[in-house]
């Protein structure tokens, strides 16, 4: 099993490159962590077994070295895996003032 991310400034129309990411358990263990490249992809999160996890973005840092003022420090996405088999690939949304997220392909 294993995860991947991609990050898109939707205020800008580009890719959110240097977002710090980190992957936990949903005991909040941290099991892997990384930063978006420049196509703001992260890839190669480890996925041990079926369960819950939390993909967590640290906005505050990204948004502060890129100098943009945001509303939400931290973005986190729970999500459950139960196929132990499936890549998984969870895409954020962001800009200042709002984000969404989705599971991707």
């Amino acid at each position: 099993m294993s995860l991947s991310t991609h990050v898109l400034d939707t205020g800008r129309g580009r890719p959110a490159v240097g977002v710090p990411i980190r992957l936990e358990a949903a005991d909040g263990a941290e099991l892997g962590a990384g930063v978006t490249d420049a196509d703001g992809r992260l890839t190669g999160l480890p996925l041990p077994v079926p369960g819950r996890y939390r993909l967590v973005f640290d906005t505050a840092a990204w948004f502060a070295a890129t100098g943009t003022e945001g509303f939400y420090p931290e973005v986190v996405v729970a999500f459950t895996v139960t196929d132990a088999g499936a890549h998984h690939h969870v895409p954020l949304l962001l800009s200042p003032f709002a984000y969404s997220t989705y599971r991707g392909s």
